[in-house]
């Protein structure tokens, strides 16, 4: 839980750093790729031979939870305030659970009673304005959430019983996610709009060492060391610890009562799901 608990904290200023300083000012898709060069860089020197297996199953798992997750990501921003793209991620614990029902092929349908009333949360914060943009942001941030899940899950299942010291395997995980980073770049990306503060590289360079590099490298590898349901738990308790550096630092004219009301609703959608999953067990 230490891992994760770190990273935790580390994170909860990568939110705020993007929605004030990037999203809509430098192109998403060149953020995305600097960010997951930086990280790649870093674990290089680590690398060590590798079953090409492992290697393969490291890299695909890297491109889907950093590559397409970031894609989605980033993109999220540029369609919804911060604390809403914070509380839209209420849903990958959900995600998390149902792809490990899956993978032991056990079908929960308490996932969509859950689900639904996690969606009434997130339109409870913008009823008065739910326009294309705000349903596209939500879209954005599930495509998100499930790639982010999916490789959480994926990552923990490979890993288990191995005796690996993971950072000599880690850097395939970041070459995965460079793979997909280097070609939506080529297909999508804006050259014309390339940072330019050294706030705004200065910040990159630090989500890409830090909140990336070393960020991915210790909640995977703190994940491989919890349960499944700790793992959702702490997933969700990004949440609170972004919006409150959001809220204090950079966006004091929040609607709090708003907010406070969606992630109310939200917070009892996951009340619920703890309730039927012990039912159940």
């Amino acid at each position: 839980m230490g891992y994760l608990f770190a990273v935790t904290l580390l994170w909860a200023f990568s939110f705020s750093l993007i929605g004030v300083y990037l999203a809509g000012q430098v192109d998403a898709w060149f953020s995305v790729l600097i960010r997951v060069a930086l990280a790649t860089l870093l674990f290089l020197p680590f690398l060590k031979r590798t079953p090409p297996q492992l290697a393969c199953k490291l890299m695909l798992i890297g491109a889907v939870q950093l590559g397409i997750m970031y894609s989605f990501y980033y993109h999220s921003f540029l369609f919804l305030s911060v604390p809403e793209v914070l509380l839209f991620t209420v849903m990958t614990p959900l995600y998390i659970t149902l792809l490990n029902d899956a993978c032991n092929k056990y079908f929960n349908p308490q996932f969509f009673i859950v689900a639904f009333i996690a969606v009434l949360g997130a339109i409870t914060i913008r009823y008065e304005n739910l326009d294309s943009n705000f349903l596209v942001g939500l879209l954005l941030v599930q495509g998100a959430n499930i790639s982010f899940a999916v490789g959480q899950v994926t990552y923990k299942r490979l890993m288990l019983g191995k005796q690996l010291d993971d950072k000599t395997v880690f850097g395939w995980f970041f070459i995965g996610a460079l793979i997909v980073a280097s070609s939506c770049y080529v297909l999508f990306g804006n050259s014309n709009k390339l940072p330019s503060t050294s706030t705004q590289w200065g910040i990159l360079i630090y989500l890409g060492v830090v909140a990336s590099g070393v960020g991915y490298f210790m909640w995977n590898k703190g994940a491989t060391l919890v349960n499944v349901g700790a793992l959702a738990v702490m997933n969700n308790l990004l949440i609170p610890a972004g919006i409150v550096v959001n809220l204090l630092i950079w966006n004091r004219d929040a609607d709090i009562l708003r907010l406070s009301i969606g992630a109310g609703v939200m917070l009892f959608a996951l009340v619920i799901n703890q309730i039927m999953a012990k039912r159940v067990n």
